[in-house]
């Protein structure tokens, strides 16, 4: 086995070896859940539809700390552009290199690791659980949510959750995730008259008729935000209309827009609003509405001071709260009364063709959790 010093970042390429894209596993959890069996844990393999996931569990009693992460990565992009094969890791002038290097591998290599350090330290207080899916970067629909409502029907409480998500920015645990905003997605199919462009008496162009009601509520000023959140915003992603041709008004235009609000409001309120908007303007419409996620925000407590403490030990740098980003998994445990924290690598090229970071990162990484593990359950 790798020294101590390098056990992490060891375990991160041997994950990223194993191409993981959504909603594959590809055997990452079984390669966890061995570490983590060895060591005592209960593992637990959830499948639910196509998705796997995995609850393991060691210790008896209160409180409850639980690592949440995802072994899905998004797909490579064509592998000509990446400088190495994606699912062959490289280490070049001290850069780790390889799909799923950021998003999340190293946080999930890096919590085992943790975790390992942290048992062969001694006895401590309360348990500690893994909530692993394959489902994070996909639909999101049989992965987290649904182990915890797993949870849930057996009368488990997790107290405290750690997600590995990658929230630094310039360097490791500048910034730590303490919430996220809402989002929720709207899908609004406009109808007119389809007619002949050159007799637009006959016809009723629905591109016409959406777009005033669109500058409206782009316009629109939701709230004010709060010191944790800024203010609600409203975008446009998606405007579709036509058949091909030039001499054709259509008769129906589709519209795709998403809000990513604050506490400020509820998702309630927004689609009354947006609806309000919609009739005022006389749209004869349709309007699908999909709530991504609320907004959930982890007040400063025991969680934030212990990562705040430990990175500030191990890493020698003081960490920011932010509530900024896209929508994580901490959603769905949030909600359930936990303390939800995400701290992870840097993000710079998450998703991207190269996808990488600091190879000694990696085991930082581990030193860092250890040290959240030992602020709140040995300290």
């Amino acid at each position: 086995m790798p020294t101590t010093d390098t056990a992490a970042l060891a375990l991160c390429q041997d994950l990223i070896r194993l191409p993981s894209v959504t909603p594959e596993d590809a055997g990452c959890q079984q390669l966890m859940a061995e570490r983590l069996e060895a060591m005592g844990f209960r593992c637990a393999h959830l499948r639910f539809g196509e998705v796997d996931n995995l609850w393991a569990e060691i210790g008896e009693g209160g409180p409850l700390f639980a690592f949440a992460g995802h072994t899905d990565v998004v797909p490579p992009g064509p592998e000509a552009a990446w400088s190495s094969p994606p699912f062959e890791p490289s280490i070049n002038d001290g850069i780790l290199t390889g799909r799923g290097a950021a998003d999340m591998k190293a946080s999930l290599a890096a919590m085992v690791v943790a975790v390992e350090q942290f048992l062969a330290a001694g006895e401590h207080r309360g348990r500690i659980g893994f909530l692993l899916t394959s489902d994070e970067e996909g639909p999101a629909v049989d992965g987290t949510v649904r182990v915890v409502e797993w949870l849930e029907a057996r009368g488990e409480k997790i107290d405290y959750c750690l997600v590995g998500e990658p929230s630094s920015e310039a360097v490791l645990g500048d910034i730590v995730k303490n919430g996220r905003r809402g989002s929720l997605n709207g899908a609004l199919t406009v109808r007119g008259k389809q007619g002949h462009i050159a007799y637009p008496q006959l016809a009723d162009n629905p591109i016409h008729r959406a777009m005033p009601a669109l500058a409206e509520l782009a316009a629109q000023h939701w709230d004010e935000g709060n010191a944790h959140f800024p203010p609600t915003s409203f975008q446009v992603s998606n405007i579709s209309a036509g058949t091909g041709a030039t001499n054709v008004i259509p008769g129906t235009v589709e519209v795709l827009f998403n809000f990513r609000y604050s506490t400020e409001c509820t998702d309630e309120q927004l689609r009354a609003r947006t609806e309000a908007i919609l009739t005022e303007h006389g749209l004869d419409y349709q309007l699908d509405w999909t709530l991504s996620g609320k907004p959930f925000l982890t007040a400063e407590g025991k969680l934030v001071d212990a990562a705040r403490q430990a990175i500030r030990d191990e890493l020698n740098i003081e960490t920011a709260l932010s509530t900024a980003g896209g929508t994580s998994d901490g959603r769905f445990i949030a909600p359930t009364g936990a303390e939800v924290l995400e701290l992870g690598p840097v993000n710079a090229t998450i998703h991207q063709v190269n996808e990488k970071l600091p190879a000694a990162d990696v085991d930082a990484l581990a030193r860092v959790y250890c040290r959240v593990l030992e602020n709140l359950l040995r300290s």
